[in-house]
């Protein structure tokens, strides 16, 4: 196994028995039939139950709507490409020439998928303790160090308009920029923008909402940044 891998595996903190799951589950369909879409479905839903437990231990006092959240937050695509990030995900992907002059090694929507499928890897190759071990390395600071569940309550669109409605401004608009991919597995990439300030940022993902949510929390990022947050 290569040392890109060999170092994968330590930051995951699991030594995968089947190395080929871990290759599979690096594998972009554009490379071959040996890809990690199968992995990536599977993963999806083993994250979703690994961070359902582990917020039910830290958070004993939420109810259950504060937690539904923090959960959709955590496994939303832009977490999940931050964490590919931190994973080094990029450098280990296999995918096929032109996905990859085309940027496919850093497109979040890719890179999100590929997180899921390790994890639907681990599980196969190890069973659920072992991907909630991956899930509690992963994401078990950011889920602790938090003062509650409140701290993640508001999604991106949410908090964009609140900071724009305590200043008086209008609110942000939506647009669809491009579409691509087949009907099955399409990738929306929308622009989110505030007239009256004249900026607005682009956000992609496998579902309108989710790239509604990315631009909106870029554009938030770049309104806090050059205005604050007072």
């Amino acid at each position: 196994m290569s040392a890109v891998l060999e170092a994968l595996q330590q930051r995951l903190g699991h030594r995968f028995q089947r190395p080929e799951l871990l290759a599979r589950a690096l594998t972009h369909r554009s490379y071959g039939a040996d890809h990690n879409e199968r992995l990536e479905f599977l993963g999806d839903a083993v994250l979703s139950l690994a961070v359902s437990s582990l917020l039910y231990e830290r958070y004993a006092g939420s109810d259950e709507g504060d937690l539904t959240r923090v959960r959709a937050h955590l496994v939303r695509e832009e977490s999940l490409h931050k964490l590919a990030l931190a994973m080094g995900l990029p450098a280990v992907l296999k995918m096929s020439d032109g996905e990859a002059r085309g940027g496919g090694a850093q497109r979040p929507s890719i890179l999100a998928d590929a997180v899921e499928a390790v994890l639907g890897a681990a599980y196969i190759d190890a069973g659920y303790d072992a991907a909630l071990a991956i899930v509690r390395r992963l994401l078990g600071e950011t889920i602790t160090t938090a003062t509650s569940a409140g701290d993640f309550a508001k999604d991106a669109k949410t908090a964009l308009q609140e900071w724009l409605q305590a200043r008086r401004i209008a609110v942000p608009s939506y647009r669809i920029v491009a579409t691509r991919g087949q009907a099955h597995a399409q990738t929306f990439e929308v622009e989110c923008a505030v007239p009256a300030l004249d900026v607005a940022e682009l956000g992609e993902g496998r579902s309108r909402r989710t790239a509604e949510q990315e631009a909106a929390s870029r554009l938030l990022d770049r309104l806090t940044a050059e205005r604050g947050k007072s």
